[in-house]
């Protein structure tokens, strides 16, 4: 991979964007390569958690200039399909079987924030800046609004979509949009220890409950979701996994899926 590092250890894989030159920003390549990335990593079974990270004094700004430069000649029909890739790399991240978070420093800007919504968990620096800045280029934060709203609220994107404002890892906790916020000096260890209590859990059970999260989120409380949820939860107690986890807790030992 040209733009990207992949380290994996005791069952958890960091994907550290790697162009600190630019700030992490990302362009069609980072793109493509991390489409593929979150594919395989999704289907691998020894992976049960992902970490997505930057390196250097950015976790991601955004757009690449160089590529913003190209795509100002692009006809509506490039335009589209560039959006398109953008749009199924944000979703595949936030649909990946895996539970991912996000290690944040330095500043999260315009589609850096996009990845920050995309995955389920973001623990940030305290000394980490947000900024949704598209309007100010005449844009609009499109491709990362339904994750960005979602974890934001959208009462807090009305005001940071309109003004383009920069704001700081405590208004992005107060906000909802990270989960902790953390000296820099002790992100490391935060995001291991969230990580690693990912990995404690049943890995079936983690990926079911990823997607129950998705189908009950904002969803009306209907007679067909309440009986979603009754067979999700009988499945689930008949299935190896259920039942392995059950018998050890009354057992007082050990799952087999721990590592």
């Amino acid at each position: 991979m040209k733009h990207l590092e992949l380290l994996f250890e005791s069952g958890v894989a960091t994907v550290t964007l790697n162009r600190p030159d630019v700030r992490n920003a990302f362009n069609d390549e980072v793109i493509t390569e991390m489409t593929a990335v979150f594919a395989e990593l999704g289907d691998r079974e020894e992976v049960r958690c992902i970490v997505l990270a930057g390196s250097g004094t950015a976790f991601c700004a955004g757009a690449d200039l160089n590529w913003m430069k190209r795509m100002a000649g692009y006809t509506r029909a490039e335009n589209l399909a560039d959006a398109e890739a953008l749009a199924r790399m944000l979703r595949l991240i936030y649909e990946c079987p895996k539970p991912t978070v996000a290690r944040v420093h330095g500043d999260a800007y315009a589609g850096g924030t996009g990845l920050v919504a995309a995955c389920d968990i973001a623990v940030s620096s305290d000394t980490a800046n947000y900024c949704l800045s598209e309007v100010r280029l005449g844009l609009i934060p499109a491709t990362i609004s339904p994750y960005v709203i979602r974890a934001m609220g959208a009462r807090a994107a009305h005001r940071y979509f309109l003004t383009a404002e920069r704001f700081s890892a405590a208004e992005a906790l107060r906000i909802g949009f990270v989960h902790e916020v953390v000296p820099a000096q002790e992100l490391d260890a935060k995001v291991g220890a969230i990580a690693q209590a990912v990995v404690q859990n049943g890995p079936a059970a983690v990926k079911a409950c990823k997607q129950l999260l998705h189908d009950v989120a904002s969803r009306k409380i209907s007679a067909t979701l309440v009986g979603m949820t009754v067979e999700g939860i009988a499945d689930i107690r008949v299935s190896d996994e259920g039942r392995e986890g059950v018998q050890s807790f009354l057992q007082k030992r050990k799952p087999s899926w721990l590592l």
